[in-house]
């Protein structure tokens, strides 16, 4: 069951956002946020059953949302989200691009090219096929948001063995973010990028010694709930962020302090 959380503002209210990586962990608690400060929510993940629900808790609380089960690695699948945005609400305002994997760990002599190729799809090239679709949309309604999902993994001095193509793919995603925003910053159009510490998402599996072990790394003790990730994420969606673009912004309990 969807339930509106205190001191709702409606800081995104009547305005359309693709959310991607949707049907679980900071996707799904960014739809159920998103949904509730007024936006209309255009949901995407590669579970259909898992979006359909969604929809169903967003929709019953008197939220707005639709939703398109696809591979954000497909860039026909980029085209149709932005499609179904125009299609249902007239246009696009923002998206949140969090899909994303961090593929199989391990030396970097040791990984074979699939995997490598795998990550570094799903996590920059997808973001790459996202832009393509959104930016045009946004420009042509005069201005927009983007957020992307990445992580405080490789970016400072925060990288962790084992982790070499989620790390490349993730910095390059910052790159990308910083270039587009430089790009389109006098268009009205403000790139920006979330930095995640350790969260408790399916990503994280669910062993409570590994999530023990996260959360002692982390200066907080503790790792993020889904919906503490999502509220920043919305913070640079809102108007509130309006001077902000090109930022790569830690949410990491003080993990990128840790590792200065």
């Amino acid at each position: 069951m969807c339930t509106k959380l205190k001191g709702m503002t409606m800081e995104l209210k009547d305005k359309t956002i693709i959310i991607t990586g949707a049907s679980s962990g900071i996707g799904a608690a960014a739809a159920l946020l998103f949904a509730a400060e007024g936006a209309n929510v255009v949901l995407g993940a590669r579970r259909e059953p898992e979006l359909k629900t969604l929809v169903g808790q967003i929709t019953q609380s008197n939220g707005k949302a639709v939703c398109l089960a696809g591979d954000v690695q497909d860039e026909d699948y980029a085209k149709a989200l932005v499609e179904l945005a125009s299609k249902k609400f007239g246009g696009l305002d923002g998206a949140f691009n969090n899909a994303g994997k961090m593929g199989e760990m391990g030396p970097i002599p040791a990984m074979d090219e699939e995997n490598w190729q795998s990550v570094l799809s799903t996590n920059l090239t997808s973001a790459f096929f996202a832009a393509k679709a959104q930016l045009p949309a946004m420009a042509e309604g005069g201005g927009g948001s983007i957020v992307f999902t990445g992580t405080f993994v490789g970016f400072s001095n925060g990288g962790i063995p084992g982790m070499g193509a989620y790390a490349a793919s993730k910095a390059g995603l910052i790159g990308l973010v910083q270039s587009l925003a430089a790009e389109y910053a006098a268009e009205g159009i403000r790139i920006n990028i979330v930095l995640p510490g350790g969260t408790k998402t399916d990503m994280a599996g669910d062993d409570p010694a590994t999530h023990e072990f996260i959360a002692g790394l982390h200066p907080m003790k503790r790792m993020a709930d889904p919906t503490e990730i999502a509220q920043t994420a919305l913070f640079l969606l809102s108007d509130r962020s309006s001077f902000v673009t090109g930022s790569p912004v830690a949410v990491d309990g003080g993990m990128a302090t840790r590792l200065l």
